[in-house]
């Protein structure tokens, strides 16, 4: 057995180029769409109503098992989590774990034959929206360790012996973590600087195991975690490339060093902290997949795993909702309940008009994940940007309802007499989801690849200023006969017919046929202002960050849409608050309708220009006078904390809950 090699010193971190930092992320990128998806097809000018509608409805035994858990999950929350006294001490009770873990609540994603409940997505999201409302940094801890952490890559890509292994242990006592991050390394993994050598060889000539060093950042449960899902970069060597790569490792395992626990400005509870490798050894049947499918594995683990943050958001509107509710009635200015003075009703209107909207996304791109004849890629990124953002902006009006009670923390309230409504907890809560799994900024770059994928692909020589002029005649012969095809579909369709979608439009209900028909219309308007951007900038389409998270907006808000009016006419169908469906539906589709028009005249009407222009001055100096007359509180020590591979010096503050 061959001796780990050397730590790498701080002059050996990655330095990529921006084009090797996009090779990276496109290599890792699932290009193929060998299943049908409703939003690929809206952002291309196809409104594939057939593909959602009806709603899909899960299975009556699924159902079965699914409401009975959410029973037994309901009294517990009820019962045994405090939220107040998690928000207080900042930790969550280590009773509350063991019970979670009784409850099997770790495993719920995890199939009966591993020792899990099988739940599906849906109501794994909906455990999640009711443990969230409970309180959400005990939401984050399981979805955390399902969503990302070792169960779903295990599942999808690991061998049936990592199954038999992982799956027993994360499904009833095991806490997951998942490390990608680190100090120096966000969004950018091709910096990743975190290093897996192989050591040893087997008679198949595969590595007997690897010695990971690094350190890992913002490493959600690693501070209680026993199992970790680590990505490293394994070097290449011959008849190896090498990469960034997954692996299963025992979080008590010699050489890590749970360094800090973490805290923020919401989610009090979270336990996250930062944590080291010093040439800590990890047997090669731990690494999930092959080596250099690490990326592909985290960012197809997310597809679906994204869609627990939109369930905390969808349970947060209901809360906001009720409480919005409740107080706007009690509370009494000018002679009147505050309710029915325009200002509050039309944050009341919107409060439950997005709660309405949130759920319907949430339960329609969960449901299609069940049934996996969708690709739903696009779906769960659009779920998570939409209501990450919605979620934030209906708590901060809750607040503004709230007035200078909901500025003021629950403890304050309790201690003078009135209710304790934590709404001040929620804004600080919810604004990790406009970053957690994806920022909002990322998301839309993220969902804009997938959007003009199809203009990429066929005017991809065309656009590449390294390709020759023979290699450019070729494409743009390859994009025109696309182009022939394609750009005439967009000049009509159903939704200039004042008879299409008539079946959203039963008597005694709200029309929400008019609401199809617009978004039919504008997906294809969405796609002509796509191809036009495309046709304008060719090969800087990319750089333009704004004009395309204008378009990711736009598509989010029709496919909301699209949700809303699917699952209006679904209750209706069932006689479950139909009439009432109808009117929330109606109401969010105008508001949306106002945004979208908004969003549209900003694609061309904008500062996006002058932005830059200002942001070039002001990044050499020419505005530091501006910055003048005021204390910087922040002090001293560096912006990024400095990750040398190498020993702790630090007292390991990791501790396992058993």
């Amino acid at each position: 057995m061959t001796a780990a090699t050397t730590p790498p010193t701080p002059t050996d971190r990655p330095t990529v180029t921006e084009q090797e930092a996009r090779r990276v992320a496109e290599a890792a990128r699932e290009s193929d769409w060998r299943k049908p998806s409703f939003a690929k097809e809206l952002f291309l000018g196809r409104f594939r109503l057939d593909l959602v509608h009806p709603h899909p409805l899960p299975a009556e035994e699924d159902v079965r098992r699914g409401e009975e858990f959410l029973n037994r999950l309901r009294e517990f929350c009820e019962t045994k989590i405090d939220s107040a006294r998690i928000e207080r001490e900042a930790r969550i009770p280590d009773e509350v774990i063991a019970g979670l873990k009784e409850l099997g609540a770790l495993g719920m994603k995890i199939a009966p034959e591993y020792g899990g409940l099988g739940l599906t997505q849906v109501y794994y999201n909906r455990a999640l929206a009711l443990v969230g409302s409970a309180n959400p940094a005990v939401g984050a801890l399981l979805s955390a360790h399902q969503s990302i952490g070792v169960p779903q890559p295990v599942k999808m890509f690991g061998t049936e012996e990592q199954k038999k292994a992982f799956l027993p242990r994360c499904a009833r006592s095991d806490i997951s973590a998942f490390l990608l991050t680190e100090p120096d390394v966000g969004s950018d993994p091709a910096r990743l600087a975190t290093t897996a050598e192989p050591v040893g060889a087997t008679g198949a000539g595969e590595p007997e195991e690897y010695v990971l060093d690094g350190v890992k950042l913002w490493t959600t449960n690693g501070v209680v975690a026993d199992l970790l899902v680590v990505m490293a970069r394994v070097p290449a060597r011959e008849g190896h490339k090498g990469g960034i790569t997954a692996f299963v490792v025992e979080a008590d395992s010699e050489g890590i060093t749970v360094e800090n626990r973490n805290s923020f400005m919401g989610l009090r509870g979270l336990e996250n902290g930062v944590t080291r490798f010093h040439r800590v050894r990890v047997p090669a049947a731990h690494r999930i997949g092959r080596e250099g499918a690490g990326l592909k594995i985290a960012l197809t683990t997310l597809n679906t795993g994204r869609l627990s943050l939109p369930a905390v958001c969808a349970g947060a509107g209901k809360w906001c909702l009720k409480i919005a509710r409740e107080w706007s009635g009690a509370r009494e200015q000018w002679g009147r309940p505050v309710a029915r003075h325009e200002a509050v009703g039309a944050k009341l209107s919107f409060i439950a008009a997005t709660t309405f909207a949130l759920e319907a996304v949430l339960e329609l791109s969960s449901q299609m994940a069940d049934e996996d004849r969708n690709d739903i890629r696009i779906e769960a990124a659009l779920a998570k940007l939409f209501g990450s953002e919605m979620a934030c902006k209906m708590a901060d009006e809750l607040v503004q309802i709230r007035g200078g009670r909901g500025y003021e923390t629950a403890e304050s309230l309790a201690a003078r007499g009135e209710r304790a409504v934590p709404a001040e907890q929620l804004v600080r809560d919810l604004r990790i989801n406009r970053i957690f799994e994806g920022s909002t900024e990322i998301m839309h770059l993220l969902i804009a690849r997938e959007a003009v994928d199809a203009h990429l692909s066929v005017a991809g020589d065309l656009i590449d200023p390294d390709k020759s002029l023979s290699d450019k005649a070729k494409a743009g012969a390859k994009a025109g006969g696309f182009y022939a095809r394609w750009l005439p579909k967009l000049l009509a369709g159903p939704g200039q017919l004042p008879v299409s979608y008539q079946e959203f439009h039963p008597s005694g209900h709200a029309d929400l046929a008019v609401h199809l028909r617009y978004v039919e219309r504008t997906a294809r308007k969405l796609a002509r202002s796509t191809f036009y951007a495309m046709s304008r900038w060719q090969g800087r389409m990319e750089t333009k960050q704004g004009f395309l998270g204008r378009i990711v907006d736009i598509g989010a808000e029709l496919f909301a849409m699209s949700a809303v009016c699917v699952r209006a006419e679904l209750l209706r169908s069932r006689g479950e608050n139909g009439k009432e469906a109808y009117q929330l539906a109606d109401v969010f589709c105008r508001q949306a309708r106002i945004r979208v028009e908004e969003l549209f005249g900003r694609l061309w009407t904008n500062t996006d220009d002058l932005d830059g222009k200002l942001v070039k001055s002001l990044m050499k100096g020419a505005y530091t006078w501006l910055e003048e007359g005021v204390i910087d509180p922040s002090g001293e020590g560096p912006w990024i904390a400095d990750a040398t591979p190498g020993p702790s010096t630090k007292e390991n503050v990791h501790r396992p809950i058993r």
